[in-house]
């Protein structure tokens, strides 16, 4: 889905730049600006220290001098506001939300796909303009605002102190978000895809019996009396789920181990 991030007269060049981060590290890119408190607060010099590195986010950014120019596109908003207003949208928290909204869009998708209907399925994909509006930092968000949205969010607070700073509402929003959308699942299965190999069960035996030579070297254990010392060790390795460099190095252990030994024979 497009996702847009709203800021309305914002008065903090600060929580601009935090923003953009916080959107950037979530992968979302689309910051609108609606009526800021300085013309220039893509350029001043607070505003880029705080985006940290998400230049990208702030050269992209647009500014715009009403809601009307920053919704365009958007066909599902969310308002951000800790106080519901009569008749106002349903005040909800954002997981729950997130999880229907992602749920109906899919469900579409799949009825469009399955009915081999190729107008629905267009009209299933243009309905995936997803806004949040953020207000300003000195009185939040207008009425008049908030009642253009589907949907109040409210993020669940301490009762009795809920005020957050904006760049923080934005990246809670936008994590949870992320999150509905199904986090990042290629970079998981990328690094996943890179993860050391491990030992099999026949580089483990050989490594046990590595080590029941050098146990046996230094006395730990007696080969006329082992017991059950092998076969809990074997258990304890198999847990450990060892790598084949870390079975490499136990077994480089259990060759100095070795060495020593020999030498003070």
């Amino acid at each position: 889905m497009h996702t847009r991030f709203i800021l309305i007269e914002t008065s903090h060049a600060g929580n601009v730049g935090a923003t953009a981060r916080a959107m950037k590290v979530m992968g979302f890119e689309d910051l609108v600006l609606v009526k800021p408190r300085w013309s220039n607060v893509l350029r001043r010099e607070e505003t880029i220290q705080r985006a940290s590195g998400a230049l990208d986010v702030l050269n992209n950014a647009r500014i715009v001098e009403s809601l009307d120019d920053a919704l365009e596109g958007m066909t599902h908003v969310c308002a951000t506001a800790m106080t519901p207003r009569d008749f106002g949208p349903p005040t909800v928290e954002p997981r729950a939300h997130f999880a229907s909204l992602t749920e109906n869009c899919l469900n579409v998708d799949a009825h469009s796909k399955a009915q081999n209907d190729p107008i629905a399925l267009k009209q299933s994909q243009s309905h995936k303009g997803v806004a949040f509006l953020f207000g300003s930092e000195r009185y939040g968000m207008r009425n008049d605002d908030v009642y253009r949205c589907h949907a109040c969010i409210r993020i669940p607070t301490h009762p009795q102190f809920g005020s957050l700073n904006l760049a923080s509402a934005v990246q809670v929003l936008a994590y949870e978000w992320r999150l509905a959308l199904g986090g990042f699942a290629n970079s998981v299965q990328d690094h996943a895809s890179t993860a050391p190999e491990l030992a099999d069960a026949q580089q483990i035996a050989g490594l046990l019996s590595h080590w029941q030579e050098a146990l046996t070297a230094i006395d730990f254990l007696d080969p006329d009396s082992p017991k059950k010392l092998m076969p809990r060790l074997n258990q304890l390795l198999n847990r450990a789920g060892l790598t084949q460099e870390e079975v490499h190095i136990l077994r480089g252990i259990a060759k100095a181990t070795l060495q020593v030994t020999a030498v003070k024979r």
